[in-house]
């Protein structure tokens, strides 16, 4: 059976699938067929409906929990940690009292960085009304997180997620919502950190935060499903297993070539929750659920089903 698969170019995805994609796993009887995009065109492909597995952010994904259901498998959580907003590096800074403008670590390596949490007193001020923010997606919950804290605020348009801190630093936007190596970078290039929205969300909600997952055309029928659940997550376990021998592929697919920037990323988005999303992992997707029918965005009752591997 032919299966149309779509996953991001992210260090997590590439991560998290490279099995797969290196034809290390055996498939059970399915032929995968891989794209790898942008996660705002994947969301505008299972949204046209071409894909029969894909991934989605959890935004997009609640846009079409009628046709598709979300695999327990190979989901990216944040744990105090999330999209960036950030600001060009000529946007003031709110030193606060008895504060510095020294917006985050300075030295060590990418992980200490990514573990330690920049100071709040150099954080730049927040958008104002005039400001342009650019954000990775209209469909992206980097950008439902962008109206969940700041509503309207601003000039907001949508740009692919790797033009955005270029924007930034040549003068075409003020703001922009930042996801994938960015987060690691972004110091090194002179910009601003306004805030981490994963922080907030966790901060506000006590979960942790739904970034992505992946999806499954629920006409595929609940025995196909439930055979490519096990798939994905046979797929998770070997790559946790066989670590190292992911960053080619990763390299292949990624913005930042560095491998201190790509294990970064997994070692904060691939974890037991990748393999299950499991009761908290669930529970953090019917809060976003409730939180984005509050804001309008999807109809009142919807809700997300999770497709159980067993």
């Amino acid at each position: 059976m032919r299966i149309k698969i779509g996953i991001s170019t992210c260090p997590n995805d590439t991560f998290a699938f490279f099995p797969l994609l290196e034809r290390r796993l055996a498939t059970d009887g399915f032929e995968l067929d891989f794209c790898l995009l942008d996660v705002q065109e994947l969301n505008e492909r299972l949204q046209a409906g071409v894909l029969d597995v894909g991934k989605a952010s959890f935004h997009a994904a609640l846009k079409l929990a009628e046709r598709y259901a979300v695999f327990s498998a190979g989901s990216a959580l944040g744990f105090g940690n999330g999209p960036l907003l950030l600001a060009s590096p000529n946007t003031a800074v709110d030193v606060g009292p008895g504060g510095s403008e020294d917006s985050g670590p300075s030295g060590g390596s990418v992980a200490n960085q990514v573990a330690s949490q920049p100071m709040v007193a150099g954080r730049a001020v927040p958008p104002g009304s005039a400001a342009r923010v650019w954000c990775p997606g209209q469909d992206t919950t980097a950008h439902l997180l962008y109206r969940l804290f700041y509503g309207e605020r601003g000039q907001v348009q949508q740009a692919v997620f790797s033009e955005i801190a270029p924007a930034l630093l040549d003068g075409r936007a003020d703001y922009g919502v930042c996801i994938h190596e960015g987060r690691f970078t972004y110091q090194q290039q002179g910009l601003r950190l306004v805030e981490d929205l994963g922080e907030r969300w966790e901060r506000e909600t006590g979960a942790p935060l739904p970034l992505g997952g992946i999806l499954g055309r629920r006409d595929l029928g609940a025995e196909t499903l439930s055979r490519l659940g096990r798939l994905i997550e046979a797929s998770v376990r070997m790559a946790l297993g066989q670590r190292g021998e992911a960053l080619p592929t990763m390299q292949r697919y990624a913005q930042e070539f560095s491998p201190e920037v790509l294990w970064a990323h997994v070692d904060l988005y691939v974890n037991r929750w990748t393999e299950r999303l499991g009761a908290e992992g669930e529970r953090a997707l019917a809060i976003l659920a409730e939180r984005a029918v509050a804001l309008g965005l999807v109809p009142p009752g919807t809700r997300l089903d999770v497709v159980s591997p067993d």
